[in-house]
């Protein structure tokens, strides 16, 4: 059984809920435009918007981890070879021109 959520649900939580509660935020607003209501749409409208920021942060750690991968095998080919994957090998004739 995989523990990966699927695409449906990710795509609710990251982008359909937190739109949701900052449109909930604006309706009441439409509806009952008083400063009383004005202060309770910030607070709603500053939730929805946290919830995308935490995803966005979220989403950028969790890229950062990518890139230590690829750190670790260009490292492991740097080990086998002694070159790194991006460059040339000293030891190699020059390409013909």
């Amino acid at each position: 059984m995989s523990h990966e959520p699927s695409t449906k649900l990710l795509f609710a939580v990251r982008y359909v809920m937190p739109a949701v509660v900052v449109l909930g935020g604006l309706v009441a607003l439409i509806i009952s435009p008083t400063m009383t209501t004005l202060e309770g749409v910030a607070g709603i409208v500053g939730a929805g918007l946290g919830v995308a920021l935490l995803n966005w942060l979220h989403r950028l750690g969790v890229d950062g981890d990518s890139d230590r991968d690829d750190e670790a095998e260009a490292r492991t080919y740097f080990d086998a070879h002694g070159y790194w994957p991006d460059e040339a090998p000293k030891h190699a004739p020059p390409a013909p021109a």
